[in-house]
């Protein structure tokens, strides 16, 4: 498990296709009760659902996590996650920090990727860029900023977002390097090496 998360602003979402594109890991799909932006689609960038249906699904304990940030609430629907990773697959979940720290409270292991703007000048552009956002909710996103980026010290790693493909590429080396990792797969790999000394490879 791989969780993204960081300002909004910050380019978690076109780090994350970066690396659902080149087949690193399967990008989970969040559920939320905000309306679509331009050029997102139902079932690829989130399930879009009214008030009632997502709370409807909290009461059934179906996320992994949720949030309401500004109004809307965000979700990770627990049963695609679950079948993937029992499937021994790699999932990313890209949410923000407060979904961030209710999935490290129960799945420890999961790794936290942090991604960071380059500066608060270059996420004000980017937020005042899209066009969708008053300047209240401009005001209260940079406000929101603030005390997610306190919260960097929670995460396993940070990366800052100044060239995109720069960011993508450091994201896919950290999955690297942690599928890697030996820790609690020691065992697995003294059997694995045994099995194939006998299969004869």
């Amino acid at each position: 498990m791989f969780v993204v998360s960081g300002p909004s602003g910050a380019g978690k979402s076109a780090i994350c296709a970066g690396l659902t594109a080149s087949a690193e890991a399967m990008l989970s799909v969040s559920m939320t009760t905000r309306a679509p932006r331009e050029r997102e689609a139902e079932g690829k960038d989130y399930f879009f659902v009214e008030r009632e249906r997502f709370e409807e699904v909290i009461a059934e304990r179906g996320f992994l996590e949720y949030a309401e940030v500004f109004g809307e609430y965000y979700g990770t629907p627990r049963a695609p996650v679950e079948k993937e990773l029992d499937m021994g697959n790699d999932v990313i979940l890209e949410i923000d920090v407060d979904g961030a720290m209710q999935i490290k409270a129960i799945m420890p292991d999961a790794v936290l990727v942090f991604i960071m703007p380059p500066s608060a000048k270059e996420l004000r552009k980017r937020i005042e860029g899209r066009g969708t956002e008053t300047a209240e909710n401009i005001a209260l996103r940079l406000d929101r900023a603030d005390a997610e980026i306190a919260k960097v010290g929670e995460y396993d790693y940070c990366v800052v977002n100044d060239d995109i493909e720069k960011a993508v590429g450091e994201v896919s080396a950290i999955i690297r390097a942690e599928k890697l990792k030996v820790g609690a797969a020691a065992e697995t790999i003294i059997k694995l090496y045994y099995m194939r000394g006998l299969q004869g490879q």
